[in-house]
């Protein structure tokens, strides 16, 4: 079930997602309300999991990282013991950097990151060799045409 906000609280997660480093005090400014107050709903926010977490964004490329690609992966058995044994394997690999299951013919896709093609080869053979995978389909990206990683409020 949702959580209940109100408009104050969606005003908090709006401001936050455009500026998560923003001050509780601007914060609270920005949203119409003393800065107690504001900081209690932000925790709320924070304890109900509505808002999970911060982070900086990162550009991959200006970190060396100069290909981009998406893996889609079938797995020979979807069983929950074998579902769950690549799901593990794949939080612990850092060149994964995330990771859906799918519905339909296609078990898993994949954002993955790599230094150059022979890193990206490395890590297709990599993937390719788990236990359960069947097959995998990888598409390396050319361009970014939008990157909005908030949710729309």
């Amino acid at each position: 079930m949702p959580a209940r906000l109100d408009a104050v609280d969606l005003a908090i997660i709006r401001e936050l997602q455009n500026d998560g480093r923003i001050t509780n005090v601007e914060l609270a400014k920005r949203v119409g309300m003393s800065a107690p107050p504001c900081l209690r709903r932000v925790r709320a926010l924070e304890e109900a999991g509505v808002i999970r977490g911060y982070r900086a964004v990162a550009d991959e490329k200006a970190l060396g990282y100069e290909i981009v690609f998406f893996a889609m992966v079938h797995l020979a058995s979807q069983a929950e013991a074998d579902l769950a044994a690549f799901q593990n394997r794949i939080r612990e690999w850092p060149a994964v950097r995330e990771c859906w299951v799918l519905s339909g013919d296609i078990d898993f896709i994949l954002k993955c990151v790599a230094a150059d093609l022979k890193t990206f080869q490395a890590l297709v053979g990599e993937l390719t060799a788990l236990p359960n995978v069947r097959t995998i389909r990888t598409a390396i990206t050319l361009d970014r045409v939008k990157d909005e990683p908030i949710v729309p409020l």
